[in-house]
């Protein structure tokens, strides 16, 4: 085998696989595509070993998340992107390791910040009602 049949047979083989629109051990995922290993998991793309998401995007093993992208290992987080390790994180970008963030960027090893700034828990929980109530 020289190098080209090589490169040509490969071009040849990926052609063939294309892009897989079946969800790949998924069990009852609704209107994904591309996903693998997911459950209970609605309207996702390429995402794996996630459950109950949905609408989300190239996410890993995440559970309960809405709207998310590139996230790992995070669990009931929204709208969210480059998330990872975080619980209740909405509409942030970036934040590792974080619980009850809002709108924050960048963020490592924090809790109730809104805009990247810490609040007591009961304001944060009022402040962020009254947030989610403005973009209802």
């Amino acid at each position: 085998m020289d190098i080209e049949s090589f490169i040509t047979e490969f071009h040849r083989l990926t052609k063939a696989l294309g892009r897989p629109e079946a969800n790949v051990a998924s069990f009852q995922c609704e209107g994904c595509q591309g996903c693998s290993s997911c459950m209970f998991c609605v309207d996702c793309r390429d995402c794996y070993r996630c459950t109950h998401c949905q609408a989300c995007e190239d996410c890993s093993s995440c559970a309960h998340c809405q709207g998310c992208r590139r996230c790992h290992d995070c669990s009931y987080c929204r709208e969210s992107e480059r998330c990872q390790g975080s619980t209740y994180v909405v509409r942030s970008l970036d934040c590792v390791d974080c619980t009850y963030c809002y709108g924050c960027v960048g963020l490592v090893k924090r809790e109730f910040h809104i805009l990247n700034v810490r609040y007591p828990r009961k304001e944060y929980f009022e402040i962020t009602a009254a947030l989610e109530e403005a973009f209802a």
